[in-house]
């Protein structure tokens, strides 16, 4: 029974991997989960400089998942390369980094300092606000996602992986611009813009008033979006939203995708990860499927 996982040009042990912004850089959770296991860790996002995010509260639960307004706060390149990447190398597991930015050329300043370090994908997070363009994030503009993906691809040495917001009309349209700007793949999907007010005080929960809706409550849609997406373009996809369990992973992967991200289960259950890879090894045996390449995108 073969679990590795081909993604662009990449081999993972298999199709499971952490979603950015929910696993730090994996030290955090590495007295409870064995990094080795995984297919691959993904990075919380990481900026050219050290951004410090939004004001608190950033956090509140609701209903099937929580919505978050961290504002992608994080130390900066210098620090990462300093610290994450040593630490990550002690693993056998495969390093994306997310990056993140305002403008083109944070993207690239990311990319390029990233270029000689031995991390095997960019994964590049274009729900990040443009400042050039009146705050609009990246994702919700296809030329946008075209233009950024085709210029972090002229300096990355890495595949990159483009990271679609949901919060759009139709995701198929930008994932067909992120394959015209020469992404290697996409993941798919990032949170769903949400609000919550506290009745009592009158008051919303978030100081930044609105965050991103993340955890099982978003599962059915990044299903849909990952199904509809693997009919438009010829790259991989990395699922993932609302994944608690190994039928939540499997479900994503007869959608479509080639591998999986967790990312909200995480903060409930730091072992997630490694019951999901656990519980898609039995569901293989139990169905006799010989490679987990037989499954992408095999619903009917």
């Amino acid at each position: 029974m073969n679990m590795k996982t081909k993604l662009c040009g990449i081999t993972l042990k298999n199709p499971v991997m952490t979603a950015s912004g929910t696993f730090g850089s994996g030290e955090e959770y590495a007295e409870f989960v064995d990094l080795n296991r995984l297919g691959a860790v993904v990075t919380k996002g990481v900026a050219n400089v050290p951004w410090e995010g939004n004001p608190t509260p950033r956090v509140a639960e609701v209903y099937g998942g929580m919505l978050n307004a961290i504002g992608l706060q994080n130390p900066g390149i210098d620090l990462f390369i300093e610290r994450d990447i040593p630490f990550l190398k002690k693993f056998d597991t495969r390093i994306i980094v997310n990056v993140c930015g305002h403008t083109a050329e944070e993207y690239v300043a990311v990319a390029e300092r990233l270029s000689d370090q031995p991390v095997d994908l960019l994964e590049i997070n274009i729900s990040c606000p443009n400042v050039k363009e009146g705050g609009i994030a990246f994702g919700q503009n296809p030329k946008a996602v075209e233009a950024i993906t085709n210029e972090v691809k002229r300096h990355a040495r890495q595949p990159v992986i483009m990271k679609l917001s949901p919060n759009v009309t139709d995701i198929t349209e930008m994932a067909r611009a992120a394959e015209a700007g020469g992404a290697d793949a996409v993941s798919m999907i990032n949170t769903i813009t949400g609000m919550k007010i506290d009745i009592h005080n009158r008051r919303f929960a978030l100081a930044n008033r609105t965050g991103g809706l993340s955890g099982p409550a978003v599962h059915p849609v990044a299903v849909r979006m990952v199904y509809e997406t693997a009919q438009a373009v010829h790259i991989p996809i990395i699922g993932m939203g609302g994944i608690l369990t190994a039928e939540d992973a499997i479900e994503l992967i007869l959608a479509g995708a080639t591998a999986v991200a967790v990312g909200t289960a995480n903060f409930a259950n730091p072992r997630a990860t490694e019951q999901i890879i656990e519980g898609i090894r039995d569901y293989m045996e139990q169905y006799q499927i010989a490679d987990i390449s037989e499954l992408v995108g095999s619903v009917s």
